[in-house]
């Protein structure tokens, strides 16, 4: 048969000390796992906001230094492009000038009458063998009739020495050169549909046409970046 024996006070008062202790022992420590989950996850938290926060600027910066990189080379191009026209504006002008003074001293040969009259029998030459015909006319200024029949007989004696072939040549008085021209002649046969006009302006044209490119190496140098020529 058991006997129950009943707690004195103090034994009960340790008991509960004991039990206090106890309770206190695991709040402590729970709180402590908690305190440690906490802050686990608190730098987990700031971890990411961090990342983030650089994935954004990082995002921003990227986007604004292309902005920046696009920008500069829309002004470089810009600036290079008026700079290249502003070149070619430049040379341009100068070639203008140059063939504008070719221009104005056309007519400075007419006044040595031997030369004129070389001159003149060279062009007729160019359009007798040109056309190949016997019977040619010269379209000439009223001021050069005296100079234009003696370059016809010399023109005629030296296209017979070189071709074996008879030709005549006369002037048209019927269409003359305009007096304002600088001189030289067209040379017409084909029953007058054919006109090779050899006066000094048209040869001067055909100079700034065919002679440019030549011209612009000579004074600018070698386009390095043009790959075919005429």
């Amino acid at each position: 048969m058991s006997q129950s024996h009943a707690l004195s006070d103090d034994q009960v008062s340790s008991e509960l000390k004991k039990m206090t202790a106890f309770i206190k022992q695991e709040a402590t420590e729970k709180g402590r796992e908690i305190e440690i989950k906490a802050d686990e996850e608190f730098a987990i938290e700031k971890s990411k906001l961090v990342r983030q926060e650089t994935s954004a600027i990082d995002s921003t910066y990227e986007k604004k230094f292309k902005q920046a990189q696009m920008s500069q080379q829309i002004t470089r191009s810009t600036v290079a492009n008026k700079t290249r026209l502003k070149v070619l504006s430049a040379r341009q002008e100068l070639l203008d000038g140059i063939f504008e003074e070719a221009g104005k001293k056309l007519g400075e040969v007419t006044k040595d009458p031997a030369k004129y009259e070389a001159v003149l029998k060279n062009l007729m030459l160019e359009g007798f063998y040109a056309l190949n015909e016997p019977k040619i006319q010269v379209r000439a200024r009223k001021a050069d009739y005296g100079v234009v029949e003696k370059a016809i007989v010399e023109a005629c004696k030296e296209y017979k020495e070189k071709t074996k072939k008879e030709v005549t040549a006369s002037i048209d008085e019927a269409n003359p050169q305009p007096e304002g021209s600088a001189g030289g002649l067209s040379i017409v046969g084909g029953g007058g549909k054919i006109d090779i006009n050899n006066t000094f302006e048209e040869r001067l044209k055909l100079l700034q046409d065919n002679a440019l490119p030549s011209i612009r190496s000579t004074l600018f140098g070698k386009n390095e970046n043009r790959k075919f020529y005429d």
